[in-house]
């Protein structure tokens, strides 16, 4: 599965996630659209789709959709004092329309800071009840004087559509791993875009492919909402194809790695996460059900069940930056974004490439004679040959090359070419895994 080099992948996402960034994005809207729109230059084969205001959704119903267009606080000299065009996390999302003069004491009643962290401006949304109101940093609030104020909020709250993208990739089986991420929230870098735009990387990456063995359904929505909505359309398919999956999201600073399982923790996800984070970050954390907060809500909900897991780097709402201004194009880098989609990238691979091996030999193989004992013992040369040797002492089989990975204590993406070799000289020989086995 050649792809071209992961840190040139980083460079080439960074660059995405600062276009992107500028964008207003909520969980319907233009902003959504224009994100899209956005996503499908990248990929071609992206397909929108539209879902009504009003459309019922399991226990849900969808909601208006919201237009933003200006929103600012002015002093009576006329100066904005706060300006939703300076920073798009100044408006709370789903603010219905304002246009009145009020005193700094009634204001203060729809102001929003962060007094723990003061030249942040916090992140807030009144997606399901009428409100409005602005975000700013504690400091600035300190700073606004008595006297009158004029509040504006140019926005539309009124029926329209909520739209998510899909991207079904297929393979040489109906059997499918499934990757979600959301495109909700506007200028948040770690919690918001980095889980599209490495999405977006791996869904290039897996066009690319000449052979892939199962099918890839890539979808990109509205946090929650979304996921429910798309699963109420689709799940009786999703239950019937999906093998494996992921949801993903905070895939971009530079900080240790985190793993979040599905519901009940022993789906083939949660064990390829697992294995690969140990052999990628030793200093993983790894969390519980419990600790869930993002659209495996969804996914892993009882009578739903997929098979889901999450890889992040610093997990949402357990980094200071979370939900603020200052989760922003600093925060993430080229190198977090590279790490990210690298840890999907070999969870992907080890699903495709996981077979049962099993020996043709009895007793143990001859490795001299097939050349693959190493004429000349230099340093690695014996760790080299005891994985060989091990790998091949748990090819009955009976276990997975996964499961042997872990048993030995092994990358699965370092025995793949030990595999090759010893199918290619006839000591093994293997059979893939079926999908029900997973």
């Amino acid at each position: 599965m050649n792809h071209r080099r992961s840190t040139d992948v980083g460079q080439e996402m960074y660059g995405w996630l600062k276009d992107l960034f500028p964008i207003a994005r909520s969980i319907t809207g233009p902003g959504v659209r224009e994100s899209l729109a956005y996503l499908r230059r990248l990929i071609p084969d992206l397909v929108v789709h539209d879902v009504s205001s009003g459309t019922q959704v399991f226990d849900w119903t969808v909601p208006d959709e919201w237009t933003i267009r200006d929103a600012y606080i002015a002093d009576e000299a006329g100066n904005r004092v706060v300006d939703f065009r300076k920073n798009n996390l100044h408006v709370v999302g789903y603010s219905e329309p304002v246009n009145a003069w009020m005193d700094l004491e009634d204001l203060e009643e729809n102001l929003y800071s962060l007094p723990d962290q003061p030249d942040a401006i916090p992140y807030v949304t009144s997606y399901y009840a009428r409100n409005w109101g602005f975000c700013l940093t504690h400091n600035q609030r300190k700073a606004l004087s008595s006297g009158r104020y004029h509040v504006i909020i140019d926005s539309d709250l009124k029926p329209g559509i909520l739209n998510y993208g899909e991207l079904i990739i297929p393979g040489e089986t109906r059997e499918e791993v499934f990757l979600s991420t959301y495109i909700c929230h506007p200028s948040m870098a770690n919690n918001e875009l980095s889980g599209p735009v490495v999405t977006a990387a791996l869904a290039r990456w897996l066009q690319e492919i000449s052979s892939r063995r199962y099918t890839y359904r890539i979808i990109f929505i509205p946090e929650t909402i979304g996921s429910i909505a798309y699963l109420s359309y689709n799940l009786a398919h999703l239950q019937k194809n999906v093998v494996a999956g992921f949801n993903i999201t905070c895939v971009g600073d530079d900080r240790c790695f985190s793993f979040l399982p599905s519901r009940m923790g022993n789906t083939i996800s949660d064990d390829v996460a697992r294995h690969v984070l140990h052999h990628m970050d030793k200093s993983f954390r790894s969390y519980t059900w419990l600790d869930r907060g993002s659209d495996e809500r969804q996914y892993c909900a009882p009578g739903v069940d997929l098979p889901i897991a999450t890889i992040m780097r610093s997990k949402y709402g357990e980094y200071p930056e979370y939900h603020t201004s200052l989760d922003n194009l600093e925060l993430v880098t080229p190198k977090g974004l590279e790490g990210g989609y690298t840890a999907l990238r070999h969870s992907i691979e080890t699903l495709e490439q996981n077979a049962i091996p099993r020996t043709k030999v009895l007793c143990e193989p001859q490795l001299g004679k097939r050349g693959l004992y190493p004429s000349i013992s230099q340093k690695g040369s014996a760790d080299h040959v005891k994985a060989m040797m091990d790998l091949i002492s748990y090819a009955d089989g009976s276990c997975s090359l996964l499961e042997i990975a872990i048993r030995i204590n092994k990358p699965f993406w370092e025995l793949i070419p030990l595999v090759n070799e010893l199918v290619k000289n006839n000591v093994l020989e293997t059979s893939f895994v079926a999908g029900e086995e997973l």
